[in-house]
């Protein structure tokens, strides 16, 4: 993927080394201490390599499967105290990693205020990315590297420990620039979803759903339809600036193949449909290849099917 020419992003607030606490770096697999089975250690895998909007659903999922509560992210978006986060100015970061996740987000930022209006008459508002180490404050709780990258609506903000990446590519197979990219371009579909107001719309469905299943099932499209539009900026990205090369869209069709939730439970010897949050890999990897063939934000209406 090409990126080192394109302009870094104004967007970013680099948290990284401000003492945060909570052990630094990506995400961690437990060893097996502290009580947990080899279920909950497989679910809070999927916890580090979710792209989900917040990850606390994951570990209610893993609660599901030993025949625990679960509740769903909207209601938990509810209950949960909101401290206020920071509105601090911050130049783009100078280290590698820092530079590529500013263009990509750049990059958002670029097709987004063009295909936005073009598309839905909507003016765009990107969202602030935060990069973190460890532990931050965000408005929907702790922010702590063991969750992934996810994405908060009530300060409208990326949350991302760039840890995560290595751990993508060391402890879950993952790894390549465009597949890194496909991971923040998720979360800045759920920026959509929000400006678009169908998160709102999806959290009242979930507080009238009839079941805790049907609530999943709600979550489950949600997730679908960011990776739609992460391949909808991608194809109006590479429409514009011809950055995809070659085994680009591989690595990226893989990704979402090794974070479907059926992969992910099959770990485990238990694969539960109906508690799904995200999506199996076959629905990810129809849903990434839909916007990335389409470029069409209408393309991904996950609730018309």
């Amino acid at each position: 993927m090409k990126w080192e020419d394109f302009r870094q992003s104004d967007n970013i607030e680099d948290r990284r080394g401000d003492g945060g606490g909570g052990g630094g770096g990506g995400f961690s697999l437990p060893g097996g201490g502290g009580g947990l089975g080899i279920g909950t250690m497989i679910v809070l895998g999927l916890l580090g390599y979710a792209l989900g909007i917040d990850p606390r659903i994951l570990i209610s999922g893993a609660e599901m499967a030993t025949g625990g509560s679960r509740s769903g992210y909207v209601e938990q978006q509810q209950q949960q105290q909101r401290p206020q986060a920071s509105n601090r100015a911050t130049t783009p970061p100078s280290d590698q990693i820092g530079r590529f996740v500013s263009a990509v987000l750049a990059q958002t930022e670029d097709v987004w205020n063009e295909i936005l209006p073009a598309q839905k008459g909507m003016r765009y508002t990107p969202p602030r990315l935060v990069l973190f180490s460890g532990q931050t404050n965000s408005a929907c709780g702790r922010a702590q590297a063991a969750m992934g990258p996810f994405y908060c609506p009530t300060d409208q903000r990326v949350y991302l420990d760039t840890a995560f990446f290595d751990d993508m590519r060391r402890k879950l197979g993952g790894g390549g620039d465009f597949a890194y990219a496909y991971v923040i371009a998720h979360e800045v579909g759920h920026h959509i979803e929000n400006q678009l107001g169908i998160l709102q719309r999806a959290q009242r469905a979930q507080q009238q759903a009839g079941s805790r299943v049907d609530a999943n099932r709600i979550s489950v499209r949600v997730e679908l339809m960011a990776d739609c539009f992460a391949g909808v900026w991608a194809a109006n990205a590479e429409r514009k600036w011809k950055i995809l090369e070659q085994g680009d869209i591989e690595k990226a069709v893989a990704t979402a193949q090794a974070i479907g939730d059926d992969r992910l439970q099959s770990a485990s010897g238990r694969v539960v449909p109906d508690s799904f949050t995200h999506g199996s890999a076959a629905q990810r990897v129809e849903w990434l290849k839909r916007g990335l063939q389409s470029g069409q934000i209408d393309s991904c209406n996950t609730f018309a099917r």
